[in-house]
């Protein structure tokens, strides 16, 4: 990409976007071509965000193909699959670190970097990489979320949008952001979600322009995903009773969990890229395809166990699931997550993250109506609460997460629970001193910056 001569002068010419805003005009002009421009940065998010999880689906059900073929192969069946998953992941991870590095992991801490000035947009050719390497990575069973992608990629775009119309920085950013959210829109078909996530998480504060773009370009891609994914919701979630008053404690317990679980969750994901970080000296394609293999083997054995795990969590949500394995299914996907994404290839958090939300949830609904049979408990609306909870414990957005999960279940019955249980899940980490999980792994990417800036740094340029 050529280099924009905005940027000439470094990074301090690239101030942060609440400073961009502060000294941007009001005009009306500028507002009327910037809401003009937000829902065709929109269409493109959505266009490509609908598209990548057509992609993604096609690959599940490819894999599984695969899978159920091998079985009647045997031992060499068994073998193909963990070499196929290897190959997958390690091609994924060759093509970030060769072509793009800022499109490993999520993408979330570098669109936050972005905006705060504290590292140039990315390049137009990392659609491809992301797109691309995203498939063949969560295509190969990498316990990782489509959001992180889309949400990458619908930046990119929108930002380009507001390039191609040669906009100043402070609307190229507004711009940005706005595509970021309508890239989550997508992801989820929670356009309001995609709204709430660029000023609660992105710019953490409100502000009428980025408002507008916001809204003007997750309508938009919401309006063109939709045409090409169909209109209903993520999960069907069964007829669900209001919460009785005295459930009110019940919740609170899991509110307790979901932040206690967001502290394990942080410090397992940031301890599991300490570890892949020591083994730098390894080529990020053999790390990448160890661990691919890892979930291949996982993969050949239980094949709904591996991938983004929208089949876990559905089950959750329909009260699917043992007590006595429950347990083991969180503490396997919690592992295999970490691990996926300390592989470094494009995938992200989110998706993953409410696979455990929804059976911690579960699993204690079912232990409170055990313990508690006249209290008419439905453990699937607990599932639907625990998926917030964690949420919330582990990212700190809570209106995000309410009005998340709110939009992919189509269900209300359950919100003054999740409103009780996200107070608390927010509540418990922030006294405990946890830091949210985007601003520590931003801070890694600076750290990381740092190192390879330094002279004679072997930093291999890969970020998460």
């Amino acid at each position: 990409m050529a280099a924009d001569p905005e940027h000439t002068a470094g990074l301090d010419a690239n101030p942060p976007l609440a400073a961009e805003l502060a000294e941007a005009p009001a005009g009306r002009l500028d507002l009327l071509m910037l809401g003009a421009l937000a829902p065709l940065a929109g269409l493109g998010a959505g266009l490509i965000g609908a598209t990548f999880r057509l992609g993604l689906d096609e690959a599940d059900r490819l894999r599984d193909r695969l899978i159920g073929w091998s079985h009647g192969e045997s031992l060499p069946g068994f073998a193909l699959i963990v070499i196929a998953c290897a190959a997958g992941a390690a091609l994924a991870a060759w093509m970030v670190r060769r072509f793009a590095p800022p499109a490993s992991g999520s993408g979330i801490p570098q669109v936050e970097a972005v905006l705060s000035g504290d590292i140039p947009p990315a390049p137009p050719h990392l659609l491809v990489v992301k797109f691309l390497g995203g498939i063949l990575a969560i295509g190969s069973g990498l316990a990782l979320g489509r959001e992180g992608p889309s949400i990458q990629m619908g930046a990119v775009i929108a930002h380009q949008t507001g390039q191609w119309f040669g906009r100043g920085w402070g609307d190229r950013r507004v711009l940005l952001a706005a595509g970021a959210g309508a890239g989550l829109a997508t992801a989820f078909n929670a356009p309001i979600a995609g709204a709430v996530f660029v000023l609660e998480e992105l710019l953490k504060r409100f502000e009428t322009r980025v408002a507008i773009a916001a809204l003007g370009a997750s309508a938009a891609a919401i309006w063109i995903s939709r045409k090409l994914l169909g209109n209903a919701p993520d999960f069907a979630v069964g007829q669900l009773t209001h919460a009785t008053f005295w459930m009110g404690p019940l919740f609170i317990l899991l509110g307790i969990a979901g932040g206690l679980g967001g502290i394990v969750y942080n410090r397992t994901l940031l301890g599991t890229l300490d570890a892949a970080g020591r083994l730098a000296h390894v080529p990020a394609e053999a790390r990448a395809g160890v661990i691919g293999a890892v979930v291949g083997a996982i993969g050949w054995f239980a094949p709904t166990l591996v991938g983004g795990g929208d089949q876990i969590t559905a089950g959750a949500l329909a009260g699917i699931g043992a007590i006595a394995v429950i347990p083991f299914l969180i503490v396997l996907r919690l592992l295999m997550g970490s691990a996926s994404y300390a592989a470094g290839t494009p995938g992200g958090l989110f998706a993953p993250l409410l696979v455990l939300g929804a059976e911690l949830g579960l699993w204690l609904g079912k232990l409170f109506a055990l313990a508690l049979p006249g209290f008419g408990i439905q453990p699937e609306g607990f599932a639907v609460v625990g998926m917030a909870a964690l949420f919330v414990g582990i990212v700190r957005a809570p209106v995000t997460g309410i009005v998340l999960v709110t939009e992919m279940t189509a269900n209300v019955t359950m919100l003054l629970p999740m409103i009780v249980a996200c107070f608390v899940a927010m509540l418990v980490p922030t006294v405990l001193g946890d830091s949210p999980i985007y601003d520590s792994l931003r801070a890694r990417l600076s750290l990381h910056r740092e190192r390879a800036a330094m002279p004679g740094s072997q930093v291999d340029g890969s970020s998460r």
